[in-house]
């Protein structure tokens, strides 16, 4: 592996922990300094959890034999000294396979037994029944034993022909699907019908995931791959052969999961070396390799630069060898120097978005408390100024005016109480209107509108009520945050005005991806219907499947919103209430100060000194919040090396 792709991704891993120290860091100080607020704890709870958990997923994509797994020894486990995934003539990856490091589990192959498909439930459900898998061991301190136990994956079994059909692999009016015809009436099918590797490597161990994905048939047949897991993916890495070019089925692939499902794609032209060619010359050579690039390019609709033609297999054996001139001939060298400087950086974005999202309005009201707080010393600091050398008529006078204050503040804040509460009970009820129960009283209309039937004419009517209602209630909720935007600003615009309280601003719902995802639902539902093969054959079995991971889907969508549309609720009002009630305890700590010294001027110079030490203590706690704030955004990998760059050319110079 190329050292800049090895490093990013290792950096990209250390990035993120730097990330979660920022975090950690604040939360010791809202410990420390008494700022502890219970949904903000479980807030940044959820946040570093996220973290912990964040990974880079790269999918690989291809119709058979063009080399996938080759490509994924070759970028990534050539330090193996061997083919860790098997890749030979009829013994590769038979089944869509997850290679990943879980620390908390030793390495492991989990295999998923095909017969799994006569059931409704999903990968994602057998995934929380460990029961139901195969599991093997793998011995890290034996090379043999562990590829003997990868080889497990191109498991297959010969079975009759009914029985193929039974588990959806088999259609009747076609010649053949996931399977080999043998003799007669049996068929050779996968053993598994899913697989989970967890690999102790050490960009692994960095966050990064890999997924191998077989063949257009396997596709076709576990839609949660189209629905679920290639949409999520980071980036695709969609695989073509030099020798085959673009084939009618590859091009199937690229138009029903890649193309409008996927922002981060990079097609990869393998097998160049079949163009290596003694009696040619090197240009030659480079010129049709070139001309084989454009026209793929064209042929897809992708840039230039996002089609990139290389060798696996040399690849592997340079590095195997420690050949770095045939490693370099074989280019796989472009395909890594663009995953670092493209899609690592494009990550490490979403990534910073989401904590800037997240943490970023709640160190911003932290820092806002302070400020409130340093403005209350200030102020408290000028009435004690003020008081020094003046009589006590003067004392009463001022104590008088701050007490009339604090009335009418008790007054604005009883009044936003009564609104607060109006609000949270409008929260609540769209709340409940995506509970679990009135989420499975939808799904269950859409089972019945379909159950019977099972067509692609069923499906689209069974799901379009479940469409329809998400939007509505999404329109709903976006309409409340509106309203709730609105009175929070108002509220604040009137104290700010009145008792000179800082300005914040309501944080925004973000709705954002819980649409997307519906509409990409709702988009991969149509282009399902609309399959003339699907519409013509109509695929009992297959519809019943894509229903089955379609409603999984959605279910986990309305979900997800709710949860936002929760958080959202109990939150969006939290700092002004906050704010409000900390202004509410300066006003009164101000009236008993003046009261005291009203009565005793002689320790005035002495509170004066304190209010001086409170200030400066308060600054460094605003000076520390706004450098965990920087710490929590990051500097990118990309950023970083750049700086290290520069920092050693500056020696450089220097010297």
């Amino acid at each position: 592996m190329s050292n800049v792709l090895e490093h990013l991704i290792e950096g990209y891993g250390r990035w993120r922990e730097d990330i979660r120290a920022g975090i950690e860091a604040y939360q010791a100080w809202l410990d420390r300094n008494g700022h502890v607020d219970i949904q903000q704890s479980l807030r940044i709870y959820d946040v570093l959890e996220n973290l912990k958990n964040d990974r880079l997923v790269l999918a690989f994509l291809a119709e058979y034999s063009r080399g996938k797994s080759e490509l994924i020894n070759a970028l990534f486990f050539s330090d193996f000294q061997r083919r860790l995934l098997p890749s030979d003539v009829g013994r590769t990856t038979m089944c869509p396979t997850e290679i990943f490091h879980d620390p908390n589990e030793e390495p492991y192959i989990r295999l998923l037994p095909i017969e799994t498909r006569k059931e409704d439930a999903t990968v994602g459900m057998y995934k929380m029944q460990p029961g139901e898998w195969v599991k093997l061991r793998l011995n890290m301190t034996s090379q043999k034993d562990v590829l003997q136990a990868m080889a497990s994956l191109a498991g297959h079994k010969t079975v009759a022909v009914d029985v193929a059909v039974q588990l959806g692999l088999m259609d009747p009016s076609e010649a053949y699907s996931t399977t080999v015809v043998t003799r007669g009436n049996r068929l050779q099918i996968p053993s598994w019908r899913h697989t989970m590797i967890n690999y102790p490597h050490p960009l692994l161990k960095s966050g990064l995931v890999i997924l191998d994905t077989p063949g257009l048939d396997a596709l076709g047949t576990e839609p949660e791959l189209t629905l679920r897991m290639i949409p999520s993916a980071h980036a695709v890495l969609f695989l073509l052969a030099m020798d085959t070019g673009v084939s009618k089925s590859d091009m199937e692939i690229w138009e029903r999961y890649v193309q409008d499902h996927q922002t981060r794609r990079v097609a990869v032209l393998n097998k160049v070396n079949l163009l290596w060619d003694e009696l040619k010359s090197e240009q030659e050579i480079e010129r049709s390799i070139q001309r084989e690039v454009k026209q793929t390019a064209d042929l897809l609709r992708l840039k230039k630069d996002r089609v990139i033609a290389l060798s696996a297999q040399k690849a592997l054996i340079g590095r195997v060898r420690d050949d770095a001139n045939l490693v370099k001939r074989s280019n796989i060298q472009q395909l890594e120097d663009l995953i670092a400087r493209d899609i690592i950086p494009a990550k490490q974005q979403i990534v910073r978005e989401s904590v800037s999202r997240e943490m970023g309005a709640m160190v911003d009201g932290s820092i806002q408390t302070l400020r409130s707080e340093l403005a209350a010393v200030q102020a408290e600091h000028q009435e004690l100024t003020k008081l020094s050398g003046k009589n006590r008529e003067m004392a009463q006078g001022m104590l008088n005016k701050l007490e009339k204050d604090r009335t009418e503040y008790l007054k604005r804040m009883e009044s936003l109480r009564t609104n607060y509460g109006t609000l949270l009970k409008k929260g609540r009820a769209l709340t409940d209107a995506l509970s679990d129960d009135s989420i499975n009283t939808l799904l269950d209309k859409s089972k019945a509108d379909i159950e019977g039937s099972w067509t692609t004419a069923g499906l689209m009517r069974s799901m379009n009520s479940l469409f329809e209602s998400f939007s509505t209630q999404a329109d709903n909720i976006l309409s409340f945050g509106t309203q709730t935007r609105t009175f929070v600003e108002g509220v604040y615009s009137e104290f700010r005005e009145k008792f000179g309280i800082a300005t914040l601003t309501a944080p925004a719902i973000n709705l954002e991806k819980h649409i997307l995802a519906m509409q990409n639902l709702r988009g991969a539902t149509e282009k399902f219907c609309k399959d003339p093969v699907n519409v013509m054959t109509e695929k009992h079995f297959l519809v019943k499947k894509f229903y089955s991971g379609l409603v999984t889907e959605a279910r986990e969508v309305f979900t997800d919103t709710r949860k936002e549309l929760d958080h959202w609720a109990r939150n969006a009002l939290q700092p002004i209430a906050k704010h409000l009630k900390e202004h509410q305890t300066s006003l009164e700590k101000r009236v008993e100060g003046l009261k005291k010294f009203s009565g005793d001027l002689s320790s005035l110079q002495e509170r004066i000194r304190q209010i001086e030490s409170q200030k400066m203590a308060l600054g460094r706690q605003v000076n520390d919040l706004q450098h965990f704030k920087q710490q929590m955004l990051g500097q990118s990998v990309t950023e970083q090396a750049a700086t290290r760059t520069s920092q050693r050319v500056a020696v450089a110079q220097r010297g």
